[in-house]
């Protein structure tokens, strides 16, 4: 009995540690692959404050080992994401390195060749959600292009997408391209850091047809269905798993009247007005320093919705681009009031004028997901060619 109860202890210890899913090793974590390439050259790195091994920070983990990192290109947020949304960028120095800071989110978001002189290599390496409207894949664009001008590599330390398990949404048109939304790609696209850069070149999206040098240091145990919580947060206003899941269906109202939350403890997770005529959750938008200093709404009692708790039921299970709340807030908004307040930068976000043309014109949700579906399509076979990591 003894023998039987040992083989089925060993048994079921077996089969739970097979049964485990492996932990996510990221490209930044798997130093042996990449400080080889790093030694003896002069470094310049796209870094913000997701750039970590651990709890260090890569740019002082690169230092410390003797890596001789001679500039900082920061991103929207900046390089240790101190700025809100929008905030412009100042070129600057680090304090606790000592690096130059060159802004790609002020005067300039592409490097120029003055700021990439004496340069050898690039290193990227940014936490993104997965949407098409996060300007961490705009950044990385401009750098590619300008390093591909250049001939200087570029190496990318891949990080999971936490929204990578599905494709939605609008596919962007050339004419609604900007800072927001620079390629024709769904809202959602379903593409790591390094999945996306290799379609940026594959796609020849870049200017002259330049094709920038690339190597990607992947993601261990990751797949298209894995699950990802993220240690830090993307941006000042995305500090939960349920705000970066619920990013991509709300981030439009930034082109409506809405409150999606900016000056509460809940942006991403909430939305109301002050003059929404239905709901059962009121919030007061107020200034946060650092993250939403003067937020739209600010002052006022708004009603609407928590979608904290719907969310976190279904962080697991399939996500999509959700318009529900979209439709729900034009509908029940006082039709004598202006909902499109940035109707131009709706548009920008949403990648075409069409869909502000569907909601003003009643057309249903089902109406509206199955007049994206042909392009979608497309897009997922084109898609296929650059993906790393399995579906």
């Amino acid at each position: 009995m003894n023998n039987i109860k040992k083989l089925l202890f060993f048994s079921l210890t077996f089969f739970y540690w097979i049964a485990l899913p492996a932990q996510i090793i990221t490209g930044a974590e798997q130093t042996e692959r990449y400080f080889p390439v790093l030694q003896h050259k002069k470094v310049a790195v796209c870094f913000n404050p997701t750039s970590v091994i651990g709890s260090t920070h890569l740019v002082d983990t690169l230092k410390n080992t003797g890596i001789n990192v001679v500039k900082i290109f920061a991103p929207e947020h900046g390089f240790r994401g101190e700025a809100e949304a929008g905030a412009v960028i100042h070129s600057s120095t680090d304090t606790k390195t000592g690096i130059p800071i060159v802004s790609l989110y002020g005067r300039n978001k592409k490097p120029t060749a003055e700021q990439l002189k004496y340069v050898d290599i690039i290193v990227f390496d940014m936490q993104d959600v997965g949407c098409r409207f996060f300007t961490y894949i705009s950044t990385l664009h401009y750098l590619m292009e300008a390093a591909a001008a250049q001939n200087i590599p570029v190496l990318i330390l891949d990080r999971p997408n936490p929204n990578g398990y599905f494709v939605d949404g609008p596919i962007l048109e050339e004419k609604y391209k900007s800072f927001v939304g620079m390629h024709p790609v769904p809202v959602v696209h379903g593409m790591t850091i390094g999945e996306y850069a290799q379609m940026i070149n594959g796609e020849k999206w870049l200017e002259n047809n330049l094709v920038c040098k690339l190597q990607i240091i992947e993601c261990k145990n990751y797949t298209r269905q894995t699950r990802y919580s993220l240690p830090i947060k993307p941006s000042p206003n995305l500090g939960t798993d349920e705000a970066i899941y619920l990013y991509p269906s709300l981030c439009l109202f930034e082109g409506t009247a809405i409150s999606l939350g900016r000056g509460t403890s809940t942006p991403f997770q909430i939305f109301g007005h002050p003059n929404l005529t239905i709901g059962d959750y009121y919030f007061t938008p107020e200034p946060i320093k650092g993250v939403s200093e003067n937020p739209p709404q600010k002052g006022k009692k708004c009603r609407g919705f928590n979608l904290t708790d719907e969310a976190r039921k279904n962080l697991d299970a399939d996500n999509s681009f959700n318009i529900t709340y979209l439709l729900t807030a034009y509908n029940h908004f006082p039709k004598e009031m202006k909902f499109f307040t940035s109707p131009d930068f709706f548009d920008k976000l949403a990648g075409n004028a069409t869909l502000r043309w569907q909601i003003i014109n009643g057309r249903t949700e089902e109406e509206i997901r199955a007049s994206w579906q042909p392009a979608l399509e497309k897009f997922k076979k084109t898609r296929s060619k650059y993906l790393i990591y399995p579906e």
